[in-house]
This record gives C-alpha cells, structure tokens and sequence, in this order.
C-alpha cells in the first residue's frame, strides 16, 4: 500500500498555471493521455487505467470525498492485457464509468502536480504529496497547503470527489 495527501482544484486558466509551474519546476512537464475504465465496488474505487503507448494498470484506492487535502491509500499493478481484464471486471463487477483525459504531470520534491483536461468537464490541478512510511500526513497536509498558496488555489476552486463523480453528476442533471 502506498499514501499520499491529495487535493483537486478547477483551473480557469490552465495556460497561466501552467507557467507558473514551469517556473517552479526543475524538470518540463509529462504529456500523458490516459483512459480510466472505474468498475463498482462496494469499498474505495476501482479503475484500470490505459495509457495511449499501450501500456495500463490497475489502481485501488481509498479516500474521503472532501474539499482540500485529504489521505488517499492506493495499491497498483500493472496490466499485460488490459481488454480481457476489463471484460472480465465488467462482467465480475459491472461498469461505473469512464473518464478520459490529457494529464500535464509536474515534479516539485516528492509532489506529483497535475494539470488534467478531462473529457467533458474541463480543467483541473491535482496534488499529491508522496508519503514515505516514515512521513507524518500532517507534514504531507502542510506541504500541499504550501503549494496551493504559492499557486494560488483558493478554497473557492475545490473539488472533493473524483472525476467519475462529476461526470455522473452532469449526466444526472442532463436527463
């Protein structure tokens, strides 16, 4: 199992975050295309993940749907053959949706910084602060808090659940 501390943000001017980042960030970002297939579980979320080189893997993971920073324990596994497996967890499982997206990926220290353009919802900015075993969540709360000020997320901006959330949400008020 590994933890880090998370938070989601609405961006309005991903272009402008963006430069910020490149300013703060020793390394140019990672352009990642990735297709996120979640399956129902009765516990945490469940999503096989394929990237557009073909490659994918599997994620668990476990967090509350809060606003701000917030503990997320994962696990994940990669996938040789993606289709049979998500035939088989559909079949096993049944689906819970789709999300689709263009991801930015930044480093700063131990932090992973995303910049996400997500199919149907628009822009956004995750942080997740890596824990090592030995790291306190309040050491990995105040780093993420620090980041956010220094990039100007307001608590305005915040997301608490996922993607999936906010899709079936739109697709509720659609119908």
């Amino acid at each position: 199992m590994h933890k880090n501390i998370e938070i989601k943000a609405r961006v309005d001017d991903p272009a402008a975050l963006c430069a910020a980042l490149d300013a703060l960030c020793a390394e140019p970002a990672e352009l990642l295309r990735q297709d996120d297939s979640f399956f129902k579980t009765p516990d945490g979320r469940l999503k096989l993940r394929r990237f557009a080189d073909g490659s994918a893997e599997l994620l668990f993971y476990r967090r509350a749907d809060v606003n701000g920073p917030k503990t997320s324990s994962y696990w994940r596994a990669p996938v040789s053959d993606a289709a049979a497996l998500a035939t088989l967890l559909d079949n096993a499982l049944g689906s819970a949706g789709r999300v689709i997206k263009q991801r930015w990926l930044y480093r700063h220290g131990r932090t992973r910084i995303h910049i996400d353009e997500v199919q149907g919802l628009g822009h956004f900015m995750e942080l997740e602060v890596v824990l090592a075993a030995v790291d306190s969540v309040a050491d990995g709360e105040a780093e993420a808090h620090d980041l956010m000020q220094r990039l100007q997320i307001t608590p305005q901006q915040l997301v608490a659940g996922a993607y999936l959330d906010l899709l079936n949400a739109n697709m509720d008020t659609a119908t």
